[in-house]
């Protein structure tokens, strides 16, 4: 099992960027791939983004391609999100999780983070 735990929420203005972080502990980060999701009030968990092991492969969202970078560090055990240009739509609890190999998928991720949240005002 792998504990996540988000950072790096907060409440921005449209337009502004914010830079969302996952540090993990417990089994070998390197061995999993990272995936962030997010979740607004009254709807479905949503896939974001997501990174393979070693970071060689990355998936990105349509509503947020452009606009969002994933990327790792094995070293620190951690996984970031650099979400610019943020939308009010943007507004959710962002979540990491980690699982086996990548995927967009919800299913796809065994272990999940408590969440952060991000606000985004028009």
């Amino acid at each position: 099992q792998v504990q996540l735990v988000e950072s790096g929420g907060g409440l921005v203005q449209a337009g502004g960027s914010l830079r969302l972080s996952c540090a993990a502990s417990g089994r070998t980060f390197s061995r999993y791939a990272m995936g962030w999701f997010r979740q607004a009030p009254g709807k479905e968990r949503e896939f974001v983004a997501a990174i393979s092991w070693s970071g060689g492969t990355t998936y990105d969202a349509d509503s947020v391609k452009g606009r969002f970078t994933i990327s790792r560090d094995n070293a620190k055990n951690t996984v970031y999100l650099q979400m610019n240009s943020l939308k009010p739509e943007d507004t959710a609890i962002y979540y990491c999780a980690a699982g086996p190999i990548i995927s967009i998928a919800t299913r796809g991720y065994d272990d999940w983070g408590q969440g952060t949240q991000v606000t985004v005002s028009s």
